[in-house]
């Protein structure tokens, strides 16, 4: 395979992997977020860990798949990113380890106080993650300041309003996602309470959606690929139908084939994004020659050959151990189930 395809391959594969670590991780992260306003008493809370319980561990799979296809593929946008991007990263994964030891703690003392601190850390190590995620995406979308002394900017550049409304993007997408996997996997009250939620989110989610593709006609060169070939604009149509299939089936009362529309919807909006983007994966504000892209920033031709291999034999492999994991644990959780030992 020539090395420019390879090049774009890999892009693509890179894409791919986030796409899929916002898909599965996000209804984590959505969960942990609506925590304190749809888990009434303790016995809510604990259905809504455990809806998660068997699966975020191995959804978090996914960002270490993400970071090290970057650190291997693309070693100069890794080099460049966990040092322009160093802050907003670390918090990142403070916020991941907090909410992780969370799951682990809560349940180790029954003291209301201590049950209250871990799910404070639930909320804020997944509240967290998901704004800072969409603040970090939306700034490289728009660029960074870039030049050949290196990123010049700070945390707080970073908070800017095209960045900020990247955050709340992500996290209504999460919000969602995560009521809708809520709605899959309780029943009673708490169904119900996470049905409504997820409806009355859902139009949270439009309105910021919406604005955030108006600004990305004026804050970014998102669209210029999609000027330029139109037929690219099947992605970000399919977004729009899979947004629309999400309230339809909320309204059809169908939460299983609501959260794949809400899968769909972020998979197509990541690849809105990534298509956008190609072929910069650090592009600059200040000078494009500054830009780190898929061609200029990549390893070598043996390498990315080797490495596709590997992704080939083994990424099916991962697929189809997490779709047997989702479908073993698709059944309704019940109070009895809380009563088992290895619930949290």
């Amino acid at each position: 395979m020539e090395y420019n395809v390879l090049q774009s391959t890999w892009f693509f594969i890179w894409g791919l992997l986030w796409a899929v670590f916002f898909m599965t991780d996000g209804f984590d992260m959505g969960i942990g977020t609506l925590l304190p306003f749809l888990g009434k008493d303790d016995t809510d809370r604990r259905m809504m860990i455990n809806s998660i319980g068997p699966l975020w561990d191995g959804n978090e799979v996914w960002l270490i798949t993400a970071g090290g296809v970057t650190f291997a593929a693309f070693p100069k946008v890794y080099a460049v990113m966990f040092s322009s991007l160093y802050t907003p990263l670390l918090l990142i994964l403070f916020a991941l380890i907090i909410r992780g030891v969370s799951f682990e703690f809560r349940g180790k003392v029954e003291s209301p106080v201590w049950k209250k601190f871990w799910d404070a850390c639930i909320f804020i190590g997944s509240t967290t993650p998901a704004i800072l995620f969409g603040v970090a995406f939306a700034n490289i979308f728009q660029g960074l300041p870039m030049d050949q002394a290196g990123y010049h900017g700070d945390l707080f550049y970073l908070l800017n309003p095209y960045g900020i409304l990247g955050g709340l993007l992500f996290l209504m997408l999460f919000l969602v996602h995560g009521a809708l996997w809520l709605s899959i996997r309780v029943s009673g009250p708490l169904h119900e309470r996470s049905m409504s939620a997820g409806g009355k989110l859902w139009f949270g989610l439009l309105g910021v959606a919406v604005v955030f593709l108006i600004a990305s006609w004026f804050s970014t060169p998102l669209y210029n690929n999609y000027l330029s070939q139109p037929l690219l604009f099947a992605v970000p149509l399919v977004c729009v139908l899979s947004l629309v299939g999400v309230k339809f089936f909320l309204i059809k009362k169908n939460a299983l084939k609501a959260w794949l529309a809400s899968c769909l919807t972020i998979v197509s909006a990541t690849f809105f994004c990534i298509i956008g983007l190609f072929p910069n994966m650090f592009p600059s504000n200040l000078d494009a020659a500054y830009s780190l892209t898929a061609h200029n920033s990549s390893a070598s031709q043996l390498t990315l050959s080797i490495m596709l291999v590997v992704v080939v034999i083994f990424i099916p492999m991962v697929i189809g151990y997490q779709l047997w994991a989702y479908h073993m644990f698709m059944d309704k959780l019940s109070i009895h189930d809380l009563a088992e030992e290895e619930a949290y």
